[in-house]
């Protein structure tokens, strides 16, 4: 049965990676899987908050873990990410979770090359870079896991979110993908697809000053759930064998919108968007 069995789930004493580690919700899979009895290589660009989630683990759990920078839209950073984390654990990798994105909204005429090679590098080619880096190894040693941090915005398409919802969408499709072609080689994949979560995406993206303060007032106060709540969740899920987690209520209503009549469901946001556009100004 290899590393992972009904007795033994992959987020049980798991070796893992998480980038984007130092806040939101890849600070809340690293503490949960610690509490779990996991070793866990806590990455994320900047190093200081990653060592603050480092601090946390020690302080909250008997988890071991280790602080790494790096860099997820340079695929050096990331194969060495790859390389080094076996090295500091001591052990093969067992779990990665690609989790390192950030914001952008705006019209879509109004948004900028520069702003969508930014996101696309770091929403898409990061997921990309660290599945191709970890899953050659998951295969050779016959076992693996791979959690994929979309977004309910991958199957949504709201207005005024164009790259932000390519990224995604592109996540979710790669995570389909990888699940139906790795299941025989004993890898795990679960994608995750929340809608707000409280955490720093705002205020790290990139937004048009006219709606960043409502986007964070939705984000702190309007949330049907916690980053705590949601990494519990989709860990639950992994092990439970389940390709997609959709954590809260209103990720649940859009996704079987969405399926049961797409084009209803398009059709419906474009008579809806104007309203939204004529509350922004």
């Amino acid at each position: 049965m290899g590393f992972f069995s009904k007795k033994k789930k992959p987020t049980q004493n798991a070796y893992a990676v998480v980038t984007g580690a130092g806040s939101g919700i890849g600070r809340s899979f690293a503490l949960e899987l610690a509490k779990r009895g996991g070793t866990i290589i806590c990455a994320d660009i900047n190093l200081d908050a990653a060592q603050e989630t480092v601090q946390l683990i020690a302080n909250q759990t008997s988890g071991k873990a280790f602080a790494v920078q790096c860099d997820v839209t340079d695929k050096t950073q990331v194969k060495a990410l790859s390389e080094n984390a076996e090295k500091l654990m001591n052990h093969a990798v067992t779990l990665v979770i690609n989790n390192a994105g950030v914001g952008l909204g705006g019209k879509f005429d109004e948004v900028s090359l520069e702003d969508w090679q930014w996101c696309v590098n770091i929403n898409l080619w990061g997921v990309i870079y660290g599945c191709h880096y970890f899953v050659p190894k998951f295969k050779q040693q016959g076992y693996g896991a791979i959690i994929n941090v979309a977004s309910a915005a991958g199957y949504t398409a709201a207005p005024e979110m164009t790259a932000y919802n390519v990224t995604k969408s592109s996540v979710l499709a790669l995570s389909e993908t990888l699940s139906a072609e790795l299941r025989k080689d004993k890898i795990s994949v679960n994608v995750l697809c929340p809608t707000l979560v409280p955490t720093n995406i705002m205020k790290n993206g990139r937004l048009p000053d006219s709606y960043s303060g409502v986007a964070d007032d939705l984000l702190m106060n309007h949330a049907f759930t916690t980053s705590d709540a949601v990494a519990i969740k989709t860990l639950n899920n992994l092990d439970a064998g389940k390709l997609y987690t959709i954590p809260q209520p209103d990720a649940k209503l859009f996704w079987i919108l969405k399926r049961a009549s797409p084009a209803l469901y398009t059709k419906a946001l474009g008579i809806g968007y104007p309203i939204f556009d004529k509350f922004m100004k």
